[in-house]
């Protein structure tokens, strides 16, 4: 087989690979504020197991501080579930969540109405959230409670609402709620950017296959 047929076979391959193996993978998101963009960044770490309906994720504040006495916390971790928005202000129910044991930051789980999101977001309404200070909202929040730049923090959340949801629908319903922002934003909401769908790699692996087979047919002319 000639060298370029070999290696376009050889990259299908590893392709069609991932793609098999991606379920049982956590997936790496990148979130970033909708107004003040790499002021209020976060990464997400987040896996999905559908036979015990359980959701874990991992998400660190890599918010980039340019101004004195700014801080870019992260108050508020929300999650709306497609279809974006609800009939009911609280969203779907049935979840129970927790947050890992931490020094750095504490966050309180609620299924209930977290109230309105900012930054323009008006039509997400929050199933559920992890929210600090007293408020109880998802716009609200302390920043003294939050998670600083270069911290992490660790969640599960729980729910047979979950059932019909792939991992990739959960982990981008995700609204991140950054407070102390540098001027002059003063606070913003962070969305991700999408996870391809496994449907999508095995598509691209179908298509570089082909690739293949037609650089085989057209080799097998030409000699």
């Amino acid at each position: 087989m000639p060298r370029f047929s070999r290696f376009v076979f050889s990259v299908a391959a590893l392709v069609v690979f991932a793609a098999a193996t991606s379920s049982v993978r956590a997936d790496t998101i990148t979130i970033v504020g909708v107004n003040s963009g790499q002021l209020s960044t976060a990464t997400v770490v987040c896996e999905f197991n559908s036979q015990t309906n359980t959701l874990t994720f991992t998400i660190t504040n890599t918010s980039a501080i340019t101004s004195p006495g700014s801080t870019s916390t992260i108050t508020g971790i929300g999650f709306d579930l497609p279809p974006t928005g609800n009939a009911s202000a609280s969203g779907l129910n049935g979840f129970t969540g927790m947050q890992a044991p931490s020094l750095s930051s504490t966050f309180d789980f609620s299924d209930a109405d977290l109230g309105n999101v900012p930054a323009e977001l008006n039509n997400v309404v929050l199933d559920f959230g992890f929210t600090t200070g007293p408020s109880g909202t998802f716009a609200g929040g302390s920043v003294n409670d939050g998670l600083l730049p270069g911290e992490s923090a660790s969640f599960t959340v729980s729910g047979a609402a979950f059932t019909g949801f792939t991992e990739e629908q959960i982990c981008n319903a995700i609204f991140v709620r950054f407070q102390n922002v540098p001027a002059p934003f003063g606070s913003d909401v962070g969305t991700p950017g999408n996870i391809p769908e496994p449907s999508t790699i095995l598509l691209l692996g179908s298509a570089l296959v082909g690739l293949g087979g037609y650089a085989r047919r057209k080799l097998k002319t030409r000699n």
